[in-house]
């Protein structure tokens, strides 16, 4: 019997021994970036994190100190030709337009009813703020979040014909999951709206609401006519989170400078410098959109295509290079830019 025991032990030892080796014998290493090509870019973030989690290294950041703040349009997910949030919005007039026959003879509602794109690819800042703000006001907080979250489960992206939330790019994701799995809290930090981001944030980039900061409306402490205590989204802008506002922001809702920051426009130059102005290791990475095949490439920087949406100035390009940021090349850097979709060795369409 014991000769038995003895061989069942010795023979459950080789298995283990035999599924470690497969998996973690000499030579084998473990990439935290699969979708990441070698080069300065990967390198950085690697780096980084072990010099800043090394008690032993002079570089070291304390856990309570580890902050990384993304943008999220054009850094986290796809930003173009339009925000994902202004289809949004922009569907919402259409859902509530027979509440509001007005806006059948009433700009800028009324080119969004008739479908007249022409019109609609000259609207204004200030007519998408009309849209936005007569679209997002008027509910409860719970009640916005429950139409965002159905709204996105539900809209396609035209162009790829798939959910917008599966536009997000890999290897920004692979970068949230090492960062968090080394100590470091992530927080979205965008242009957008803070409660439409916050509807879908823990379940797309793992990133719960409360580490959400966004563009928000003001809410007004109410009653329903049963007497339940409800807070009521206005149409009053609270906050608005771009350019210094971001950084502002951030102090507001963290209290702590971050170490590491993403970003990918002008929108986000604040937040960047904010960051790096800090003492100890500093990560300051911007997504070039230089991949036209695989998604989209604009500047103006590097001599891309102008965009109104996203700029990236060559000012900014400029100003990232003087200071030692990280400009992330799509087309260079990445092997696969969404979970979907066949991936390219050499990062190259």
């Amino acid at each position: 019997m014991r000769s038995y025991r003895k061989f069942r032990v010795l023979a459950l030892a080789g298995m283990m021994m035999a599924l470690l080796g497969a998996t973690a014998g000499p030579g084998a290493t473990s990439d935290p970036l699969p979708a990441w090509n070698q080069g300065p870019a990967k390198q950085a973030i690697l780096d980084f994190v072990r010099v800043t989690t090394d008690p032993s290294d002079p570089k070291y950041v304390k856990p309570a100190d580890r902050i990384a703040t993304f943008d999220q349009d054009g850094t986290l997910w796809v930003e173009h030709p339009v925000y994902t949030q202004v289809v949004f919005a922009l569907d919402r007039v259409v859902a509530l337009a027979p509440q509001h026959p007005e806006w059948k003879t009433t700009q800028p509602f009324q080119s969004v009813l008739a479908g007249d794109r022409a019109a609609m690819a000259k609207f204004t800042l200030k007519d998408l703020e009309a849209i936005a703000l007569a679209t997002h006001a008027g509910m409860s907080v719970e009640s916005f979040q429950a139409t965002a979250a159905a709204w996105i489960a539900a809209a396609k992206n035209p162009r790829w014909h798939v959910p917008y939330t599966d536009l997000t790019y890999e290897p920004m994701l692979e970068v949230m999951r090492y960062l968090r799995a080394n100590g470091y809290r992530t927080y979205i930090v965008t242009g957008g709206g803070q409660d439409f981001v916050r509807s879908y944030a823990e379940r797309v980039y793992g990133v719960p609401p409360e580490q959400v900061i966004g563009t928000a409306l003001d809410t007004n402490y109410t009653y329903t006519k049963n007497g339940t205590p409800v807070l009521v989204r206005t149409q009053k802008v609270l906050l608005d989170n771009d350019l210094s506002g971001k950084p502002e922001d951030i102090y507001l809702f963290v209290g702590r400078r971050p170490h590491a920051a993403f970003g990918n426009s002008v929108g986000d130059q604040q937040m960047l410098e904010y960051t790096g102005a800090g003492d100890g290791a500093r990560l300051t990475m911007l997504v070039l959109h230089d991949d036209a095949k695989r998604e989209y490439a604009y500047g103006p920087a590097a001599g891309l295509p102008n965009s109104k949406i996203g700029t990236f100035t060559q000012a900014l390009y400029d100003e990232a290079k003087a200071k030692g940021w990280i400009v992330i090349s799509m087309k260079r850097d990445w092997n696969r830019i969404f979970r979907f979709g066949p991936a390219t060795a050499s990062g190259t369409p």
